[in-house]
């Protein structure tokens, strides 16, 4: 652990694959425990993206304060860098107020950049990253293809449609000569930047899917596809955010390429296979101190770890 990391108030970090109930439970937290929570959350930052990011309503927050989302309108980007910045603003404004900051979120990359740091890469060359995505705007497959060959660790982890990170990915092999995914599998996040208590929350794999399956259809009960139809007709069907999971189905479906019933299964499918890819990249983590099933993840429990851990001054 870094001198840095010792000299800031201690945190909670709450962790996992979609749908394990973080947010709830880092609700129940800040309540029980005087926090306020930092959303670590790739589409909740967005404005507007509501309904298919579970966002937490103003009724489920009751009070607490929740950093970090509706901070963007779409068509801005964000990267794990700038994410890591946000939130550590967000901590140290937190914890000036004497309060606990309680990270949530499932979005791996941003995870490891606030909590222990990310792989130094070049600087941006705007020239070159306009010149990638002109070339590859109208074949997101050929770019995929192409990130396969030259870096096949990175393209495994990156869907074909999140034209963001392919882009990141073939520019830093541009400017480097070197795979990105390669590079990022050596390096697995420097010294811990802070204080505290990371738990990593799962289910087992029959049980998350039958959470999956409940939390879609009730999204979609809720107004999910309304939404969906309300942002593209706002902001076209080309930002970012739109290509996440959920999202990217059902504008397939607004194309008129799949049936409601065909997008409400592909949705159920890729958000399993989307929690697939978090579980593998979580389980790399060295962040992490505490494996819990969800359905055992109670405030009691993490506050019994926080308490012998704080009290009795040990690492977290």
């Amino acid at each position: 652990m870094s001198s840095q990391a010792t000299d800031r108030a201690p945190l909670l970090c709450l962790m996992g694959p979609t749908a394990t109930g973080k947010t709830r439970l880092a609700i129940e937290l800040c309540r029980a425990l005087d926090g306020e929570i930092v959303g670590a959350d790739s589409v909740q930052v967005y404005r507007g993206f509501d309904i298919g990011s579970g966002k937490a309503t103003a009724a489920e927050l009751g009070g607490v304060r929740h950093h970090l989302v509706d901070i963007l309108e779409p068509q801005q980007r964000i990267d794990a860098a700038r994410f890591a910045e946000l939130a550590d603003a967000a901590i140290a404004d937190i914890h000036r107020r004497g309060k606990l900051a309680v990270i949530a979120g499932g979005t791996g990359l941003w995870l490891r950049a606030l909590l222990s740091g990310l792989l130094s890469a070049p600087e941006i060359n705007p020239a070159l990253r306009s010149e990638l995505e002109a070339r590859w705007h109208e074949d997101r497959e050929a770019a995929h293809r192409k990130l396969t060959a030259v870096d096949p660790l990175a393209a495994a982890k990156i869907h074909v449609n999140d034209m963001v990170r392919v882009v990141r990915a073939l520019e830093y092999h541009a400017q480097t000569g070197r795979p990105l995914g390669t590079a990022r599998e050596h390096h697995g996040g420097g010294q811990r930047r802070y204080r505290g208590l990371h738990v990593l929350l799962d289910l087992p794999l029959e049980v998350h899917r039958t959470v999956v399956s409940g939390r879609v259809e009730k999204m979609l009960a809720a107004g999910w596809l309304e939404e969906t139809r309300l942002l593209v007709e706002r902001h076209g069907l080309d930002i970012g955010p739109l290509s996440s999971v959920g999202y990217r189905q059902l504008c397939e479906h607004l194309r008129g390429e799949l049936t409601l019933e065909e997008t409400r299964q592909a949705i159920k499918r890729a958000t399993r296979l989307y929690a697939k890819r978090q579980r593998t990249f979580f389980r790399g983590e060295r962040e992490v101190d505490l494996r819990l099933d969800a359905r055992e993840a109670t405030v009691e429990r993490i506050g019994e770890q926080l308490r012998r851990r704080w009290g009795a001054g040990a690492r977290a």
